[in-house]
């Protein structure tokens, strides 16, 4: 989907997804369609686009250098999105992966080396259902049995990944995706066992219900002010931009602002969410410089800011005005979204005589009362 890299930002109901491409096109009346008739004709596949797929310019130790500069911890790579395509030499999928067509090369395997030896952590998102994979259809519970299963497996004994980030569960109950043997395979045989984090997306009734940490997508939980306790862990999942996968279609407006981004991760953290940043690479495996410039803003921003970030839990009060809380080890933090001038004031906060206020990144002391 990177090779087409489209999809209306502006289209009314529609998905503004670029990675939907294949699964937008079958609908005549949206716009992917139209485009993909004038671009490329109605005899030109879905498929024909891994023989364009080249990722020549692809360089995971620059990736995760990227990353790491932009304050990140772990790492997710979209290892199988909805088209069935995957980004590893797996089981099952001849002639419809990066090493066997396009590439010719292991991505993921790749870029999990890269990462790890940038002291990150490994994940993989997985998505268990295909569109129009004819296994699938025809025979679900042979798919998962067949397909599924051994992919995730292999995945996991291949890479020992440190996260695996399920996704595309909603057609069917957690039984028909056997998400219970497989976990307890997961938990107690596999070779992550004592480290694999899994999120909540095993079946159409474990979203928000289930799982090791429960996920939140274009700002369904921040939104809604949720705070989670802490045997509910949670992640904000969204793009820098509309979609997750890279949309020629976006202009600059269409991307978050340095501003928005750092304020995205403040509301998430004061309401003890994680936040997972999505970035779309080119089809020539390029990461755009506009996301790298936000992810460095991010970066640059938490290298003086990262100790009220990183680490930390909800305070008994979520925020006031413009103002969020964090708290880590007996110091309270305070994160003021935009610069208060010359003085602050906070009610919330309860003076004791022996309190400090400090300001990060400063030596300077504070006056307070």
């Amino acid at each position: 989907y990177s090779v087409p890299a489209f999809a209306d930002p502006r289209a009314k109901g529609g998905k503004a997804y670029a990675d939907w491409y294949w699964h937008s096109m079958q609908d005549k009346n949206d716009p992917t369609w139209a485009f993909h008739i004038r671009n490329y004709g109605a005899d030109f596949h879905y498929q024909d686009f891994a023989g364009d797929f080249k990722a020549r310019l692809y360089d995971p130790d620059h990736w995760a250098a990227l990353f790491q500069r932009a304050g990140a911890r772990y790492v997710v790579l979209t290892s199988k999105h909805h088209e069935g395509f995957c980004l590893w030499p797996c089981p099952g999928s001849w002639n419809w992966n990066s090493v066997d067509v396009g590439p010719h090369r292991d991505l993921a395997g790749d870029l999990s080396k890269a990462v790890v030896a940038h002291g990150l952590k490994m994940g993989f998102y997985y998505s268990l259902y295909e569109w129009y994979n004819p296994l699938y259809q025809k025979d679900p519970d042979r798919y998962v049995t067949d397909r599924m299963i051994p992919q995730m497996k292999d995945l996991v004994e291949r890479y020992k990944p440190s996260l695996l980030w399920t996704d595309g569960e909603w057609e069917h109950p957690s039984s028909l995706w056997h998400s219970t043997e497989f976990l307890a395979w997961l938990f107690i045989e596999s070779p992550v066992r004592d480290e694999i984090a899994v999120n909540d997306r095993w079946g159409n009734e474990t979203r928000s219900t289930d799982g090791g940490f429960f996920t939140s997508e274009y700002g369904g939980f921040v939104k809604k002010g949720i705070v989670m306790g802490p045997q509910h862990k949670w992640e904000e999942d969204q793009g820098i931009g509309q979609s997750f996968g890279y949309n020629r279609m976006e202009s600059a407006d269409d991307y978050k602002t340095p501003k928005e981004l750092v304020h995205l991760l403040i509301d998430t953290v004061a309401l003890g969410g994680n936040l997972l940043l999505d970035i779309g690479p080119t089809a020539d495996g390029r990461i755009p410089v506009i996301m790298q410039q936000r992810l460095l803003a991010m970066g640059a921003w938490l290298k003086v800011n990262g100790e009220a970030i990183y680490a930390t839990h909800p305070w008994r009060v979520r925020g006031e005005s413009d103002v969020r809380f964090t708290t880590k080890g007996g110091t309270v933090y305070g994160l003021a979204k935009s610069w208060p001038g010359g003085e602050l004031i906070l009610n919330a906060p309860k003076p004791a005589p022996t309190m400090k206020v400090t300001l990060l990144g400063s030596n300077a002391t504070l006056p307070w009362r």
